[in-house]
């Protein structure tokens, strides 16, 4: 090996650790590596920022924006309405939602697809009196399976597309990905209809009784006693019986800004403590009520509420603004408004106070304030709501326009009329001077640190093909598969890369995987489109780990799943998108 091929295996051994321990948002930890790989000169320092006005990172953001106005408008909302309406059996629900979640995320972000029917699935859940968990992880793994379908569907597909134009001076085409995606989303949604569901634990269970999520246990909050309260006098543990009454535990007590926890059973309670309480949203409700306690900053919004106060419960997704942060640290109140007034982790309990507390991806948090200012801070927070509200400011009136437009310049970019990114542009922009989505907006829903990630990682993946370290690997591939037939080769390299999706951002794994299949099928002197899709599928399909895909991240709270939890339901998965994506590659791909 050379010194430069020594020098980038360094660097992205130390790349892969970083992001599988977490620490650090992954963008971060992508543009400190270009920046090590500029001053070390293994990136030219004309291709510094390449990656920025890359076409895929472009599209990417594009995408994120169109996925925007389709939600606005109320096209996907409208059809969703429909499928609430209907009362199905478990598995002709999992059916029924799987399928449309796999639809609507062949043509938006699969993450905003599942953002959109997640709530209308809690609701189902409710009203069929069944636990959420069964239905949640189905759904989310067929919002994932369905971005296989179109090139849009999913980033790692326009990572392909882009690279194939760079590497065979054509891209692949809009539904390019379709035979082989469509294929792995209709077997892999009849695995999880009639099996996989059955593998989640906690699904033999499925017939008991669940409540709205409002009533759910779990969440530490914090209750302010004020001049009045019965509870001045008594001792903490005097509360047990009132606060039975109201399914809630007081868990502790804060005085003079102190948590105590143990040691405050026998504490006498004065005014101006803070109880700690364990308990649902309603149940911290009733419980307040009944022993004239008050929430954090309770007079506050009373005053700036003229249309009343509001409780909501909202998901956080990995890369969320608070993710990482506390609502101290955020100024939650003070510069906002909203009171962060609990937050739910799978039952964990917390010695930090809650407004202290740094939040986590997949936490639920209870935010209460005005009416017309929570929804406004959870968008700037980037959480994402669990329930419908019955406020809505969807622009139902322009679903048609709306559909019309987007679907208009995916034909034009599928004939080749319009370059893609070209004709998502011209989406946007209609989109924006037709208010469905207002341009103060538009910036607000681009994941900025998916674009740095991509606009770093391009540059690093091509200094690694340039010096050879992709012609390396992939000889170590072929050689290791020496003699085997090509099918055994195709489902090596599925296998690694798949497993490297499990662990790492899957649209890394993409623009680091893709020269490595160009070259292993450059080797063996046959189509390189069969290899580019076997990554296209590999990358895509990350089933095992709450961490593989966002929206694995985004249902461990509402769901609540454990991180062992996944494999039980994606492994088989995964054996069967493997299973039946590679014929289906060698059908529609001939080597």
């Amino acid at each position: 090996m050379t010194t430069d091929q020594i020098l980038l295996f360094g660097l992205f051994v130390i790349v892969f650790i970083l992001l599988i321990w977490g620490r650090w948002r992954y963008d971060m930890v992508a543009f400190a590596a270009l920046v090590v790989a500029l001053i070390l000169g293994l990136v030219p320092t004309e291709q510094a920022f390449s990656g920025f006005g890359h076409p895929a990172t472009v599209i990417i953001a594009l995408v994120l924006v169109v996925s925007r106005g389709l939600l606005n408008s109320g096209a996907v909302d409208l059809i969703t309405r429909k499928l609430t309406s209907m009362e199905l059996k478990l598995p002709s629900h999992i059916a029924a939602m799987g399928g449309l979640g796999a639809i609507f995320s062949a043509f938006m972000n699969n993450v905003a697809a599942l953002a959109m029917l997640m709530p209308v699935d809690l609701q189902a859940a409710a009203k069929a009196k069944r636990s959420p968990r069964v239905s949640l992880m189905p759904l989310a793994f067929a919002t994932i399976l369905g971005g296989l379908i179109t090139l849009i569907g999913t980033p790692p597909n326009i990572i392909i597309a882009a690279y194939r134009e760079n590497a065979m001076g054509a891209p692949f085409g809009m539904f390019d990905f379709a035979p082989v995606g469509l294929t792995c989303a209709v077997v892999g949604i009849l695995f999880i209809m009639f099996i996989g569901w059955r593998l989640i634990p906690g699904s033999r269970d499925s017939d008991t009784p669940s409540v709205d999520l409002l009533d759910q246990e779990g969440y530490l909050a914090e209750l302010l006693v004020p001049e009045g309260s019965p509870a001045i006098g008594m001792l903490v543990r005097e509360l047990d019986e009132p606060a039975d009454d109201s399914d809630a535990t007081v868990v502790g007590l804060v005085r003079n800004n102190k948590r105590l926890a143990g040691m405050a059973r026998n504490v006498e309670i004065r005014e101006g403590d803070l109880l700690v309480v364990d308990a649902g949203a309603k149940g911290i409700d009733q419980f307040r009520g009944a022993m004239k306690l008050e929430f954090d900053g309770e007079k506050r919004h009373e005053k700036a509420a003229s249309g009343g106060m509001i409780l909501m419960e909202f998901v956080v997704p990995r890369l969320a603004r608070i993710e990482g942060r506390s609502a101290m640290s955020l100024r939650l109140m003070t510069r906002h408004g909203v009171t962060l007034l609990g937050v739910s982790r799978q039952g964990q309990k917390f010695r930090d106070r809650v407004r202290k507390l740094d939040i986590e991806a997949g936490d639920i948090l209870l935010l209460l304030g005005p009416v017309d200012r929570v929804p406004e801070v959870a968008q700037w927070l980037g959480v994402l709501p669990l329930a419908e509200r019955g406020l809505s400011v969807t622009q139902y009136r322009r679903a048609g326009l709306a559909t019309g437009i987007f679907a208009a310049a995916v034909a034009m970019a599928s004939f080749g009329w319009l370059y893609l990114a070209v004709a998502l542009a011209v989406v946007v922009i209609a989109y924006v001077v037709l208010d469905i989505v207002p341009i103060q907006e538009v910036y607000s829903h681009i994941e900025w640190p998916v674009i740095v990630l991509l606009g770093s990682m391009i540059p690093l993946g091509t200094a690694l093909e340039t010096t050879g370290g992709t012609a390396l690997i992939a000889g170590s591939i072929v050689d290791l598969t020496e003699g085997l037939p090509i099918v055994i080769v195709m489902t090596v390299l599925m296998v690694i890369v798949m497993t490297l999706s499990d662990v790492l951002n899957n649209t890394a794994t993409a623009v680091v995987s893709a020269p490595i299949a160009v070259d292993i099928a450059g080797r063996l002197n046959v189509n390189p489109d069969a290899f580019l899709m076997v990554v296209a599928v590999a990358a895509s399909c990350a089933f095992l780990t709450p961490i593989g895909h966002k929206n694995n991240t985004l249902i461990m709270g509402p769901g609540g799943y454990k991180f062992g939890d996944y494999w039980r339901m994606g492994l088989p998965l995964e054996i069967i998108v493997i299973a039946v994506s590679i014929p289906a590659i060698l059908f529609f791909w001939p080597l």
